[in-house]
């Protein structure tokens, strides 16, 4: 369990880093194509959502499998 949860973490920090890098282009380059940035940004915003959600139920795996345990 605990390679999904550094898996979805790495996932988070790197959409994260896409997210910024794009932010950075937009902020100092005023011919920046904010078009493709637009959909970098959402690209990444979705990707952070996703890994989330892998995050979310690799805890539910992980209380049920306490659960049966215990």
């Amino acid at each position: 369990m605990s390679d999904i949860f550094s898996i979805a973490a790495g996932g988070i920090a790197a959409a994260t880093n896409r997210f910024e890098a794009s932010a950075k282009r937009v902020a100092q380059d005023p011919k920046a194509d904010l078009g493709s940035e637009v959909v970098e940004q959402k690209l990444a915003g979705a990707d952070v959502e996703a890994n989330i959600a892998v995050l979310k139920t690799a805890d539910k795996m992980t209380k049920s499998l306490l659960d049966i345990l215990v």
